[in-house]
């Protein structure tokens, strides 16, 4: 079976991308990654004799391999065009999933007046909120301040001491 998988796996890797690379898995699995297209694909032998579990994902950046996003059990007695249709739907829904829409990746445009800051709506709160920093203004909080000026005064403290000894 694992031969056989890999044979399976080699032609699909052919008919999917061309640039591609197969390693096989600890499990006996065998994997074929598509760095071009930063996804992958795993065929895994299934309790049966010709059912192989197939399942995509996308490799993150860093070269990493992200948790398969979808998966399916296939015959492999079906023909090398019908599993290779089954792993392009697959890697569709692994990609629909992976990727924001584009509404919500482009920037926020700015536009004059208060009507131009009103309208945007659920867009508009979906890019304040996708922020690096879990949505928090860039300005030093009410906290940051305290702590500053605790410290300016313990600066000042200490020079005032030791402007006091040399007295």
């Amino acid at each position: 079976m694992h031969t056989r998988l890999g044979d399976v796996a080699g032609e699909l890797a052919v008919l999917l991308w061309r640039e591609h690379t197969l390693y096989r898995e600890r499990s006996g699995g065998v994997v074929i990654r598509g760095e071009h297209v930063r996804r992958w694909i795993s065929l895994s032998p299934r309790g049966t004799r010709d059912d192989v579990l197939l399942r995509a994902g996308r490799i993150l950046d860093g070269g990493t391999t992200a948790p398969a996003r979808s998966e399916a059990v296939v015959s492999l007695s079906a023909g090398r065009n019908e599993l290779a249709a089954v792993c392009r739907r697959l890697l569709a829904e692994a990609s629909a999933d992976a990727e924001p829409p584009k509404a919500a990746r482009a920037a926020p445009r700015r536009t004059g007046g208060r009507a131009g800051r009103r309208s945007g709506g659920a867009a508009a709160a979906r890019t304040r909120g996708s922020r690096a920093g879990g949505g928090r203004s860039r300005h030093t909080g009410p906290t940051s301040w305290a702590v500053l000026l605790g410290v300016l005064a313990l600066v000042g403290v200490y020079a005032y001491s030791v402007s006091a000894a040399y007295r």
